[in-house]
């Protein structure tokens, strides 16, 4: 599957989770997700490649566990492994 459907469905999948998403041109500041007074944001710099976007989606996913069972395709679930613990 082509990276940029992939970072299509990760962000849906994100927006399902609960995050509050925003995309913007942050020109290679810090990016990335984060929980404020009880909502989660996840901030992507649309500076970034497509895979690196992807990559800080994936993180954001991985750090904040699903609070409720959600449906991703296979291809995107096999990029999500469970988080193991230290």
């Amino acid at each position: 599957m082509h990276t940029v459907e992939l970072l299509e469905q990760a962000v849906a999948l994100a927006e399902e989770r609960g995050f509050v998403v925003r995309q913007d041109w942050l020109g290679g500041s810090t990016a990335g997700a984060c929980e404020f007074k009880g909502r989660r944001w996840l901030l992507i710099d649309l500076a970034q490649s497509p895979r690196e976007q992807l990559d800080l989606v994936l993180e954001a996913l991985r750090q904040f566990p699903p609070q409720a069972p959600s449906i991703a395709t296979s291809h995107l679930q096999s990029l999500l492994p469970s988080r193991k613990a230290a």
